[in-house]
């Protein structure tokens, strides 16, 4: 598999992720899934007008922020790009 970029943010009780590729947005839910363990994400959506797609993974305590960018970092096929902060 080709290397894809993800974006990932901390909303208020989920992680919004945005993945370059409906397909590899695909992979990377199954990747994710078999990597810890988490209830439900929401469905994947396709961005109008762009190849981006999202995606939400519920927080939870065993989880945080830094430790899901490092699960992310750690897949070979991810090119995980910093988020510029909202002013």
């Amino acid at each position: 598999m080709n290397t894809f970029r993800v974006w990932v943010r901390p909303l208020d009780y989920e992680y919004m992720v945005c993945v370059d590729g409906m397909d590899n947005a695909r992979w990377l839910l199954d990747q994710l899934s078999s990597s810890f363990v988490f209830r439900s994400a929401k469905s994947i959506n396709e961005e109008e007008n762009s190849k981006l797609c999202t995606f939400q993974v519920p927080c939870n305590s065993s989880l945080p922020f830094g430790r899901f960018q490092k699960l992310l970092a750690a897949i070979p096929e991810v090119i995980l790009l910093k988020v510029a902060a909202a002013t």
